[in-house]
């Protein structure tokens, strides 16, 4: 099997809601990434989807939300969704993709990625626990703490108090 990694396109959008809907039903997250896109957090160049002998079978998208500390307001990256066919998981394509994403933020100056997710998954890419850097995410009430998590792109800083303020794209899928 050939995998191919590239920016997503206007094009997609149809493929990706598919492979959205499929990996993570019956949760409204393809409304999320659609939500997402309408609003000044996206940013296009951070969107990837994954091709699998031509076919559309993965995608990941970094948006921005807002850091709120005790010395302002920032501007924080965040991965969500990452979404792979269920018959195309544990082949590799996640993996790709995140490194793919991640190493574009890089590029485009992001000190940091913070997301929600599986920590055993996401710790192989570099992903700590966000609370050991005093960075809050709003998580569902049936995630642990360690599932708010961290990538430092440039030098890791830590905060007294930091919390992440999801844009309202996201109210799509809260509890």
């Amino acid at each position: 099997m050939s995998v191919e990694i590239r920016l997503e396109t206007p094009e997609d959008h149809a493929d990706v809601r598919r492979v959205i809907a499929a990996a993570f039903d019956p949760e409204p997250v393809a409304d999320l990434v659609e939500a997402i896109r309408a609003s000044e957090q996206y940013e296009p160049e951070l969107v990837f989807v994954a091709l699998a002998d031509g076919r559309i079978v993965g995608h990941v998208m970094i948006s921005y939300a807002t850091l709120e500390t005790a010395d302002g307001d920032h501007r924080v990256a965040m991965l969500s969704p990452l979404a792979v066919e269920p018959e195309f998981q544990r082949q590799g394509i996640g993996t790709k993709l995140v490194h793919c994403a991640l190493d574009k933020a890089r590029l485009m100056g992001d000190r940091m990625v913070v997301l929600e997710g599986d920590p055993s998954y996401y710790g192989r890419f570099g992903f700590e626990p966000s609370h050991l850097y005093g960075i809050t995410l709003p998580l569902p009430s049936w995630a642990t703490i360690d599932a708010g998590q961290v990538v430092w792109l440039s030098e890791p800083q830590r905060f007294d108090s930091a919390t992440v303020v999801y844009p309202p794209a996201f109210e799509s899928v809260s509890e």
